[in-house]
């Protein structure tokens, strides 16, 4: 007897499977005004639990702050670390800079300290352009639709900017992420090599994650960086530690630094420490980086260590006011008791909140310190869009220090 075909879903019966299992997913109803957001793909039962815990935080937050919470445990902090002390201000006489994907403005503040002219930030999320003009009215900021570089003709820059640099976006290469490279509509390292093209300035400097110089994206590099640009600049690729210039944090960040003329690019030489942490005969600097605690001016508790990566709360699968990026970042916050979890708006509001731990809870001023921005840097926004300005900046004196190597060449 012949072997019956197994018989073929029919068409119209796939479609409603397909059908069926989209229906079960329900959209988020929380707005985002970041183009780095990806919502999580969630049924209405696993929303609604994300719903009632973010009902009951708001409820223990507010209940905090009428006074009607747990007596506060802790102190309002005094930081000890100034980051404003990592970054003398340099005077240069007419070196320009030009700043894509300027975000919070890490790049921007520490550029600025090197003793570069500010001529125009392009960001395109509308809070962080806030951010900029508040922390510097006489600053040309273009933010929103007019701050999407995609949109921008660079060429009326041309001959008028010594250094062009920028971040873009780090979600297609993060570890953190999906790694999807060129394939992520987030890439916008094409459209640094096209601004670099159209202005032709005197040098760049873009920055990214380290996962970008890592061997799986080693052919990326090679292909929409380095060969782009070979035929008119000398490019040489570092990656640096933030603690090792002050910033009390395990950061790593890779710069991509190039110079139009071969005898600058011969003549500059990357940063060295100027910190260490641990021993200090590792990496020849003198002076030891602050641990966590003690930047922010906390009672000892016998050890100290490095703060873990602080996380942008924009970019993962939902807004958060969390800067945790790990189970181990986790154990480490524990170690040195501060609570990383539901940070404050600032550190009155942190001290009113106890945690349930009983750990000190962190505010947005300590989240700024802890990347290297000055107390007074004002990041507009919402508290999670404060900390995603943070998350994602360059700690400025690390961007200062890269700055100033470059500064150091262009003034010869």
């Amino acid at each position: 007897m012949p072997e019956r075909p197994m018989q073929q879903p029919h068409l119209a019966d796939s479609i409603d499977v397909v059908e069926e299992a989209l229906s079960e997913v329900v959209l988020s109803r929380i707005p985002s005004t970041s183009p780095f957001h990806q919502p999580r793909q969630l049924t209405e039962a696993e929303r609604e639990r994300f719903r009632k815990m973010s009902r009951d935080s708001r409820e223990a937050r507010r209940s905090a702050l009428a006074g009607e919470g747990p007596a506060p445990l802790h102190e309002i902090n005094r930081p000890n670390f100034n980051p404003i002390d990592l970054m003398p201000q340099r005077q240069a006489e007419g070196k320009t800079a030009l700043s894509l994907f300027s975000g919070g403005g890490g790049l921007d503040l520490g550029v600025e300290r090197a003793g570069f002219e500010h001529s125009a930030s392009f960001e395109i999320m509308s809070e962080a352009g806030d951010t900029l003009r508040k922390a510097r009215s006489n600053w040309n900021v273009f933010s929103g639709e007019d701050g999407d570089v995609r949109k921008v003709d660079f060429r009326k820059w041309r001959g008028d900017i010594d250094l062009l640099h920028g971040g873009p976006p780090c979600q297609p290469f993060s570890n953190a992420g999906r790694q999807r490279g060129h394939l992520d509509e987030r890439d916008m390292w094409p459209q640094f090599v096209r601004a670099v093209k159209e202005i032709r300035p005197a040098a760049f400097i873009g920055e990214n994650v380290p996962a970008l110089a890592s061997p799986k994206f080693s052919q990326y590099v090679s292909e929409n960086i380095i060969a782009p640009l070979a035929g008119s600049y000398h490019i040489q690729q570092v990656t640096l530690q933030a603690s090792e210039f002050g910033v009390p944090q395990v950061r790593k960040r890779v710069f991509f630094v190039g110079f139009r003329l071969k005898r600058m690019a011969n003549a500059w030489v990357q940063p060295a420490p100027t910190h260490y942490w641990g021993e200090p005969s590792l990496n020849g600097a003198e002076q030891r980086c602050m641990g966590l605690r003690e930047a922010l001016g906390l009672p000892g508790l016998g050890f100290d260590d490095l703060s873990p990566t602080i996380r942008s709360s924009l970019t993962g699968p939902r807004h958060t006011t969390s800067i945790l990026n790990s189970v181990a970042a986790q154990r480490k916050f524990e170690s040195l008791q501060v609570w990383p979890n539901g940070v404050a708006a600032d550190r009155p509001s942190a001290r009113a909140f106890v945690a349930k731990n009983g750990h000190f809870r962190l505010s947005v001023p300590d989240v700024a310190l802890i990347q290297g921005f000055p107390e007074d840097w004002p990041f507009v926004g919402a508290t999670y869009m404060a900390l995603g300005q943070i998350g994602n900046a360059v700690p400025p004196p690390l961007a200062y220090a890269v700055a100033s190597s470059v500064m150091d060449v262009l003034e010869k």
